[in-house]
């Protein structure tokens, strides 16, 4: 019973035992190594940390900015535009607001008032 007993207590206390190695490595060699890759890990865990920590801290201003970039670009794009709506029978007033010209402006400066509309509606320049 000596032997089941002394066979049992190696089983249970396994990851305590000495492991042989075939490199000739002790274990002292091997647990050095484990602790010179847990430091290397932990150590690359921090910098992504306080990166991403100096990244936050910076994405703050910078939504900021550009929330209000953006709202400035497309409130002042949008005005020039008429946003009023279509009569039955197109007046000369409503085409001189939708080309963005008087309505008393010659024929040259309607025709390049039309294409400069024309070319920014075109399907192909997207």
């Amino acid at each position: 019973m000596e032997g089941a007993a002394a066979s049992s207590e190696g089983l249970r206390y396994a990851e305590y035992a000495r492991i042989p190695t075939g490199t000739g490595k002790g274990q002292a060699e091997l647990d050095r190594g484990l602790a010179r890759t847990m430091i290397a890990v932990g150590l690359g865990v921090a910098t992504v940390a306080f990166a991403g920590r100096y990244a936050f801290h910076l994405w703050k201003p910078w939504e900021q900015a550009i929330t209000e970039t953006a709202k400035r670009i497309s409130t002042s794009s949008l005005s020039s535009y008429y946003k009023g709506g279509f009569e039955q029978k197109m007046s000369r007033r409503e085409a001189s607001l939708i080309l963005g010209i008087s309505p008393s402006a010659g024929k040259a400066k309607i025709r390049t008032a039309h294409r400069r509309i024309m070319i920014l509606n075109h399907p192909d320049k997207g």
